[in-house]
């Protein structure tokens, strides 16, 4: 028998196995493609939302969803995304630079990322795949949210004792914030800010849970379940402290079981570098993952 000792906690990822997807509706749906396809180099899902009404673009194991809509949606935060060939990635920021102008449109280089802010105001920080982000080669590691001051601590207390999953309170660069575990190499993160919040507008974001009945049980008892959506699917609305029940934040969860159909769907992810000119077989897919050390 091996001897070998291993830190087995490592490979918890608590109850949320993954954040599946960021729902942001969209005025413009020529504009969406002109950023999310053309500019970041993403993929639209082939095969459902293919309409005018809709787009779902894929990236890596997760999804951004834009219904179509007069009103746009803005997260109040940010979301993370790996993306590799940084220098690709600038050359088609720069090109969709005219085509998205009178817009909300920017891109600004960091050291680390790339700051990326769409036509309707939702930022986008796009990072190289780095030992940071594990084996991630194309995906979305984290989407974090502002939060009101002196949140962090009750929010953390609620995903893990109402949702069950890994959460944490503690300092970021001065600020307050929580950390939640939402699956393989990805994480919820929510920040303190002294700035005054903007009214939530009702952008949403999934998660697939592997106990979904425990955390629905605790909600439905406060009666904080906003949908019954059907059997593999309800929502809720608020982030509440669970040692007094205050209200803490308003961001809209769709809450799926691992028997939802569309649990772990594949998805098709492209090269964006490959153009007719270039093409060559068998290399259009763009990888999710990193190739394997032997």
């Amino acid at each position: 028998m091996s001897k070998a000792k291993f830190d087995r906690a490592v490979e918890d990822i608590g109850n949320i196995v993954t954040l599946e997807h960021v729902n942001t509706r969209v005025p413009d749906q020529q504009l969406a493609i002109t950023f999310y396809l053309m500019g970041l180099g993403l993929t639209r899902d082939p095969y459902l939302m293919a309409g005018t009404n809709n787009m779902w673009i894929n990236v890596g194991r997760a999804q951004f969803h834009l219904p179509t809509n007069p009103q746009a949606q803005v997260l109040s935060g940010h979301t993370g995304l790996v993306i590799p060939h940084r220098g690709a990635l600038l050359e088609r920021l720069a090109a969709v630079k005219e085509a998205l102008a009178g817009t909300k449109y920017a891109f600004a280089e960091h050291n680390d990322y790339v700051e990326v802010t769409c036509p309707w105001g939702n930022k986008i920080r796009c990072f190289e795949p780095s030992e940071q982000f594990g084996a991630m080669r194309l995906g979305m590691p984290y989407v974090q949210i502002d939060a009101p001051m002196g949140t962090a601590a009750g929010i953390a207390r609620f995903y893990t004792k109402i949702i069950g999953t890994q959460a944490k309170a503690g300092k970021d660069g001065g600020d307050a914030i929580a950390r939640v575990a939402a699956g393989d190499g990805q994480e919820l993160i929510f920040r303190e800010t002294e700035a005054k919040l903007p009214e939530y507008d009702g952008h949403h974001i999934a998660i697939y849970l592997a106990d979904f009945s425990g955390p629905y049980k605790k909600l439905q008892k406060r009666g904080m379940v906003s949908e019954e959506s059907d059997q593999h699917q309800y929502r809720f609305l608020d982030i509440f402290d669970p040692n007094d029940d205050k209200v803490l934040l308003r961001i809209e969860h769709e809450v799926r079981s691992m028997r939802h159909p569309m649990y772990a769907r594949p998805l098709v992810n492209r090269e964006p570098r490959m153009t007719n000119r270039n093409y060559v077989p068998g290399y259009e897919t763009n990888e999710f993952a990193m190739e394997p050390s032997f």
